[in-house]
């Protein structure tokens, strides 16, 4: 189309104005004081919002909070402006349902490049998302790696709990990945985009745990020589995580307790309290029920901080992830400089029979040990960690998992088409512990 013709079509405010209303793409403007001043039809159909009931509102009223969550850059007085920016986020409907959109928002200037609103350009991606999760296609959500069953069940959970404000308790082995799963979940909700504050309860003396936690005025010990925020307000608006949560010493428990029923927190020699808006998120490696039990963890503050309970599966369980995050950590250590390397399949196959006490981060470990190890482009058993080839002699000794039998294992060959290392990864061991299965039922080489 010659520039002329283009040009009219876009100065004529109705012929505009059908070509944003055509888009698959919701469109919403407001100039620098919130007061949105266009919506098209699609950003009526994903939020459920008419043009009449927006047009005009401020941003944050029209739709009853931010509509961009913690990512907001209007959240003040004095908004933080960008020329451009990215992010993925999920927004509340009208009608109250969750959906997940990926978000360009992006500074209009005028003739005289001066700032005069934003236009947010927004695709809902819920559906397709949701699709990616229940086939397996997608090999990871939200920064956490993983194609296993049991981990798309932690991914839909964790889109589910994103929705709603309540505290979230995480249980898991050391090494599984519960800060990032309480990463994922501030990610994911309204409060993405505001601060995340994480804190071990087990990595500070008692002596200063209560400071940390809930801040101090000037002169309140030997040592505070001004006034300190803690960790709770400078999370104000986002979410704090309490990781081995099990640690916190019984007097703050119920300073915890406290917050967690008024939202309120009191400093350390302070005289007033203080009211912040948090989402609390814990977790821990103990059963914490066995706490509750030998009466080391309040049982009333176990109810208030497990009210949506997440378990990460242990790396064992989901051995079939092995793979996907060895070459994973293999393109990180690639990123930081080190030499193209690849796993062998006998190394592999050690790596996938390992049961691996320290879960991902034992991996990660044993993949940064390895590359450092390994002089050439292949990764071989010998230049694996000393307990992992000691696992490899122990298993060789012993023989054939006991965890495969003849139906198991005729399943995982049919489902694979006949492909060996592909029915290992559907069976959880490695290749080496199929084929000594093989030895012992060598009949079934014959029959498939």
């Amino acid at each position: 189309m010659p520039k002329l013709s283009l040009k009219k079509l876009i100065s004529n405010q109705r012929n505009l104005e059908r070509v944003l209303d055509n888009l698959k793409d919701g469109i919403i403007a407001h100039d620098l004081k919130r007061r949105i001043f266009y919506f098209n039809r699609e950003a009526e159909k994903i939020t459920g919002y008419s043009r009449n009931e927006v047009i005009g509102k401020d941003c944050h009223k029209a739709f009853g909070e931010p509509f961009c969550g913690g990512r907001c850059s209007f959240l003040n007085d004095k908004p933080i402006l960008t020329d451009r920016a990215e992010y993925s986020m999920n927004i509340m409907t009208k009608g109250g349902e969750s959906r997940h959109v990926e978000m360009t928002a992006v500074m209009m200037k005028d003739d005289n490049n001066q700032d005069f609103g934003m236009l947010a350009c927004f695709r809902d991606v819920t559906d397709l998302l949701t699709l990616k999760i229940r086939a397996g296609e997608s090999t990871g959500f939200s920064n956490i790696i993983g194609r296993d069953s049991k981990m798309l069940m932690l991914f839909r959970q964790i889109k589910d709990v994103a929705e709603y404000d309540y505290p979230v308790h995480i249980s898991g082995e050391t090494g599984t990945g519960k800060e990032l799963v309480a990463l994922a979940i501030h990610n994911e909700s309204q409060r993405g985009g505001a601060p995340f504050v994480p804190i071990n309860c087990g990595a500070l003396p008692e002596g200063l745990i209560e400071s940390e936690l809930f801040g101090h005025v000037k002169g309140s010990f030997s040592g505070a020589i001004r006034d300190k925020k803690g960790r709770f307000e400078l999370a104000d608006g986002g979410s704090i995580f309490l990781d081995e949560i099990a640690e916190l010493p019984k007097i703050l428990q119920v300073k915890l307790l406290r917050f967690l029923q008024d939202g309120i927190i009191e400093k350390v020699g302070g005289e007033k309290t203080i009211s912040v808006n948090v989402r609390v998120i814990s977790a821990t490696n103990k059963d914490l029920k066995k706490e509750v039990r030998k009466t080391r963890f309040r049982e009333d503050l176990f109810y208030r901080l497990n009210v949506i309970p997440i378990h990460i599966p242990p790396l064992r369980e989901r051995k079939t992830d092995i793979p996907i995050l060895v070459d994973f950590f293999l393109d990180q250590a690639e990123n930081e400089g080190q030499k193209k390397k690849k796993f062998s399949d006998e190394a592999l196959s050690v790596m996938m029979d390992y049961s691996w006490q320290g879960n991902v981060r034992e991996l990660q470990n044993a993949v940064l040990f390895s590359t450092v190890k390994c002089h050439g482009s292949i990764i071989k058993p010998d230049d694996l960690p000393m307990e992992l080839k000691a696992s490899k002699n122990s298993i060789q000794k012993r023989g054939p998992s006991g965890k495969l039998d003849i139906d198991a294992v005729n399943k995982a060959l049919i489902k694979a088409g006949g492909n060996k290392a592909k029915a290992a990864r559907l069976l959880g061991v490695g290749r080496a512990t199929l084929y000594r299965f093989f030895k012992d039922y060598p009949e079934m080489i014959e029959n498939n």
